[in-house]
């Protein structure tokens, strides 16, 4: 198990770019299994959950060569039926979540899919339901194998119907745009998730030859074709890594660019940190945060203490909440922070708590944070990181801290962060992988 030493109280200054976005790559890779021609995409980022799913398409017989840094092609045109059945592959699928999203287009091009409970993140129960229902209202059917711990999952031909999503769950809207591109019919899909990484997904499959409307709404509409060619893919910038940078740049910053982030793309995110006083300056498509020797949490109008909740998007994305809670650490003021959509992603904060911060976790879902002002500085300790999220927000606040800091674990880390101490000690950061 690999851990980060890290030397706290350095302050970072200069430029840096985000990676390609994790979570559309885990999409459109997938989304490859749809034709047997050569897909070309670029701007994958080097990290261990994307690399993890390009290893689990090689086995399955797609032909990946990688054209120069960061970009792949891929072509589906031999896929071997009998491997996916396997034991083997099975067990790759339930240690990584993004396979989950095999799902749809193996559904759609082959009739038939295995599926298993996959891994990931340690923040509480991330159902499936929505998945599977879209999957039946296609017309598939579901078939328990006993001593296996898997269904299998068939349809002779999906057919298009209209579906009111119980949750708009970007892997579950995914899953089942993929599965209805082939399906006989019009597919109508309400509730659905409009993420960039969905819109991303849609422009990608419509310039193969799907026909998807609705794009970037939560009212889509897919009219079935019978195939798919290929296409030359560009991925965004990953917005979450966009929000870890504003935080580290807000709490250890002495002036930091962020550089080319699709700013059309970032929502919300940037007024998040906004309202925690942090200025952040928009430069033509770069960021720019200035030092920040205090910043201060706004309050409602009606002079109320502020609420930051994660939704749905266009709602702040609950992958930026435990980066948010750090950075109110250093605030002037108290915040409180309701995290709705998953159960046990606050739970970090007690390592917050062990280095100084001053935060009441009032329930599995709430915690309030009252700001330091930067008059008590967090001091060092040793840590372990939960998930990745929480990982990128612990490395933070050691970066931040007085002293040195030890985060074990950093596995986690490196599934969403490509090359991250590296690219932080350019900035003037002191992290060294042990």
């Amino acid at each position: 198990m690999a851990s980060f030493i890290i030397e706290g109280g350095h302050l970072l200054q200069g430029t840096i770019t985000p990676q390609g976005a994790k979570n559309e790559a885990l999409q459109v890779i997938c989304a490859t299994l749809l034709t047997e021609e050569e897909v070309i995409i670029r701007n994958i980022p080097n990290i261990r959950d994307v690399n993890n799913l390009i290893q689990l398409l090689r086995d399955i017989g797609v032909k990946v060569s990688k054209k120069e840094e960061n970009t792949y092609t891929f072509k589906a045109d031999e896929l071997n039926l009998d491997y996916l059945q396997s034991d083997e592959f099975v067990k790759k699928c339930a240690a990584l979540r993004g396979s989950v999203m095999m799902i749809g287009p193996l559904l759609a091009r082959m009739g038939k899919a295995v599926i298993t409970k996959p891994g990931g993140d340690k923040i509480g129960r991330r159902r499936l339901d929505t998945h599977f229902l879209g999957f039946e209202k296609l017309g598939a059917t579901f078939n328990r194998v006993e001593g296996r711990d898997v269904y299998e999952i068939s349809a002779k031909q999906l057919k298009g119907t209209y579906m009111l999503l119980d949750e708009a769950s970007v892997t579950g809207t995914a899953n089942i745009i993929m599965a209805a591109v082939f399906a006989k019919g019009t597919t109508t899909i309400y509730n659905a998730a409009c993420e960039p990484y969905l819109q991303q997904l849609c422009k990608m499959l419509n310039s193969m030859g799907a026909r998807i409307s609705g794009i970037a709404s939560n009212l889509l509409t897919i009219e079935g074709v019978d195939s798919l060619h290929g296409t030359d893919h560009l991925i965004l910038p990953d917005m979450i890594e966009v929000g870890s940078f504003i935080g580290m740049a807000a709490m250890c910053g002495n002036g930091v660019r962020i550089k080319d982030v699709s700013v059309e793309n970032l929502g919300i995110i940037p007024d998040a940190f906004r309202r925690l006083g942090v200025e952040i300056k928009v430069e033509g498509d770069d960021l720019w945060i200035p030092r920040q020797d205090h910043y201060e949490i706004q309050s409602f109008m009606d002079g109320t203490i502020m609420t930051l909740a994660d939704a749905p998007w266009p709602g702040l994305t609950p992958d930026l909440l435990s980066v948010l809670i750090v950075v109110a650490t250093q605030a002037r003021g108290s915040v409180l922070f309701h995290q709705k959509m998953f159960e046990s992603r606050l739970f970090f904060v007690d390592k917050l708590i062990d280095m100084g911060a001053q935060i009441i976790l009032c329930d599995p879902h709430r915690a309030v944070v009252v700001g330091h002002d930067r008059k008590i500085t967090l001091r060092g300790g040793r840590m372990s990181s939960p998930d990745i999220r929480a990982g990128i927000a612990l490395l933070i606040a050691a970066m931040s801290a007085k002293g040195t800091s030890r985060i074990d674990n950093i596995e986690q880390i490196d599934r969403g962060y490509e090359n991250i101490e590296a690219r932080l000690n350019a900035l003037g950061a002191n992290i060294v992988r042990g």
